[in-house]
């Protein structure tokens, strides 16, 4: 589905047009969004716009590394928008020539819509350009970034107070869960913030040296939000220690009360043991209260292996 916006000076902003009427009208610039094109559509990137075939070509095939290529008489980008339910990365290509912006998407891009948003609602149409969409679209892509790490940040610091009060199993599955998310926002935040370090450091894109602040911006939050994503990695390494070294401590707290128990029991053994045996002639064994004396001298025995234990702490 093609969406063409359009201005001109005399006439406004336009919407709802079709090829053939932005081809007759008379524009300052204007704007053609492919969402979830057919082949037929596709075919227009060269056949209508003539594109290089190599930037249609990336376009076809999905998750390009973000980068920026330049041509002739246009410039393609590739970026990439996080689906906030599903935390998949989903490219939006970008082609920008003079006086015309093309924006290219397989799945619906909330960070368009939100670009086309602000557009109508700008009462100055006269700073308005193909950069001025190219900045909002970038605006609007890296801001959805920010509540997503906000999420997994909750959910990390749930993870670390434990408040469902869940298994140790649990616990370290869910943290697993979140650093894996973390390295998927990680492999799309750093090569975006590469992106627009080259855009803003570029001589070949007068209109992003004129708004060379506004790009700055940008890339000042993918710092930001790398700086967060390694934060939180870092906080889930430290709670997953904390957590490995918590349950070493109980696995070592619990043998060494069954250390204990077996050693207390050991002279005791070794008492039954001895009067078990088939001998005989075995003194004591027609003393009258020998079997109580055994039973007294046994207690007696655990009582004081207790006492020493606990006064050697192995009970705190």
């Amino acid at each position: 589905m093609l969406h063409v916006t359009a201005y001109s000076e005399d006439q406004g902003l336009e919407e709802k047009l079709d090829l053939e009427q932005l081809s007759k009208g008379s524009y300052d610039w204007y704007w053609v969004d492919f969402e979830s094109p057919t082949e037929e559509e596709v075919k227009l990137l060269e056949t209508h716009f003539h594109f290089h075939p190599l930037a249609v070509e990336d376009c076809l095939h999905e998750l390009q590394r973000p980068k920026v290529d330049y041509y002739d008489d246009h410039t393609f980008f590739v970026t990439h928008a996080i689906n906030p339910k599903t935390l998949k990365r989903e490219e939006i290509d970008l082609f920008v020539s003079e006086c015309a912006i093309v924006t290219f998407h397989k799945k619906p891009a909330p960070a368009l819509e939100a670009a086309k948003s602000t557009l109508k609602k700008t009462k100055d149409m006269s700073a308005v350009d193909e950069f001025f969409i190219f900045y909002q679209v970038l605006d609007n892509i890296v801001d959805n970034y920010f509540p997503i790490v906000y999420r997994i940040e909750d959910h990390i610091n749930e993870i670390e107070d434990n408040t469902k009060d869940l298994s140790m199993e649990k616990l370290l599955e869910e943290l697993f869960d979140r650093r894996g998310e973390l390295l998927t926002l990680r492999q799309t935040v750093h090569p975006m913030r590469d992106l627009l370090y080259r855009v803003m450091n570029t001589h070949h894109l007068d209109g992003v040296r004129e708004r060379k602040e506004y790009f700055a911006d940008i890339h000042d939050h993918l710092i930001k939000v790398a700086d967060m994503i390694a934060s939180n990695r870092e906080m889930t390494q430290d709670i997953r220690d904390s957590y490995l070294s918590l349950n070493s401590h109980q696995t070592n707290r619990t043998m060494q009360i069954l250390t204990v128990i077996s050693v207390i029991f050991m002279p005791l053994t070794f008492i039954v043991g001895i009067y078990g045996m088939n001998f005989q002639y075995i003194p004591e064994l027609q003393y009258r209260y020998g079997y109580f004396v055994v039973w007294v001298v046994m207690i007696a025995i655990a009582y004081a292996m207790y006492r020493w234990f606990k006064n050697k702490g192995w009970f705190e």
